[in-house]
């Protein structure tokens, strides 16, 4: 998220990672386009009047160098030559202050399931099930609930299954870019996870992998 206006991009943040959603904000727009070019992002919420670089010539950069993270933009410029000016420059939404939370919140899972369209609309991995859009997983024909954050930790992991993912990168993407609290918060929330979808029926699928991380078994453990 980029919104030079701290109070509100913190509140913004803090409800975000309510949700499930590893969130970092940048405050003015050379930090912004720094961070979007490095990160691997999924959404990128983008206000237009930024110091250093607005949202507009942000939006030319990224998408000029092959960048297509969907970009949503957030602010409180809202004229219509403004909405297809942004557009125009790639954004693919646009949202006008003031703004519902619960309707940024809709926009930006509109914009991830639009980009994982390439993806299964279910994530699978043996008879353990994960719909992203519907917030549900599934053992065999067992739901189980899990917390936002949780339910984000098991995302991550089978959108990767059979890879040994670092816990630095589990901090970044299911926590967010500059988590300063203890680490061991992965091990707590792994620990967790396998309590609801591994022990209560005998299965193994989030594997560790010793000085690594972990790998989420394909065949579900």
């Amino acid at each position: 998220m980029v919104e030079d206006d701290e109070h509100l991009g913190r509140s913004i943040k803090r409800g975000l990672r309510a949700e499930g959603f590893a969130t970092d904000l940048a405050l003015d727009g050379v930090d912004g386009l720094w961070r979007a070019r490095e990160g691997d992002y999924d959404v990128v919420v983008l206000d237009i009047m930024l110091p250093g670089l607005n949202g507009y010539q942000i939006c030319a950069e990224l998408r000029g160098a092959g960048n297509w993270t969907p970009i949503l933009m957030l602010t409180a410029k809202d004229g219509e030559f403004d909405v297809a000016e942004a557009l125009d420059t790639g954004a693919d939404d646009y949202l006008s202050k003031p703004f519902s939370y619960v309707v940024l919140v809709a926009r930006i899972r509109a914009l991830l399931r639009r980009a994982r369209t390439s993806s299964p609309t279910v994530l699978v991995a043996g008879d353990l099930r994960l719909d992203p859009a519907a917030h549900r997983v599934w053992r065999g024909g067992a739901e189980i609930m899990l917390t936002p954050r949780q339910f984000a930790l098991l995302e991550f992991l089978m959108r990767r299954a059979g890879e040994a993912v670092p816990k630095s990168t589990i901090l970044e993407h299911v926590w967010d870019f500059a988590f300063e609290g203890d680490p061991n918060i992965v091990e707590v929330y792994v620990r967790h996870l396998r309590k609801k979808i591994d022990e209560p029926y005998g299965r193994n699928a989030i594997q560790t992998v010793r000085l690594v991380g972990y790998r989420l078994d394909p065949d579900g453990g």
